[in-house]
């Protein structure tokens, strides 16, 4: 079965995604730069498109529900938060490298 994201799918995928890079945002907020948001909701998006259309585009209607337009939501859901997570520990380990080191600490 080939399968078409639709506008109401890729608006649900967009709305996700932004949601999740504001959420990651406000999580990390002190710690890394203030572009987190766009960074995680781009990747969010990419994941979620390749989930929905090329991981479980084969699947039919009735095998994935709730199928929004087109959009797998769960799978998205639930799978498209690793990405999400490893963006924001990739942003925490680069944060902490390019955090000043106090004038007494040990230099490795």
């Amino acid at each position: 079965m080939e399968w078409d994201l639709g506008l109401r799918g890729l608006a649900l995928l967009l709305g996700m995604s932004l949601g999740f890079g504001f959420l990651a945002q406000l999580v990390m907020w002190r710690i890394t730069t203030h572009w987190l948001w766009l960074i995680t909701a781009m990747a969010y998006f990419a994941a979620g498109l390749f989930i929905s259309e090329v991981w479980f585009g084969w699947a039919t209607e009735e095998d994935l529900q709730p199928n929004i337009d087109g959009l797998s939501f769960d799978e998205v859901l639930l799978i498209g938060l690793l990405p999400v997570l490893f963006v924001m520990l990739v942003a925490w380990i680069m944060a902490r490298r390019a955090r000043p080191k106090p004038p007494g600490a040990l230099r490795a």
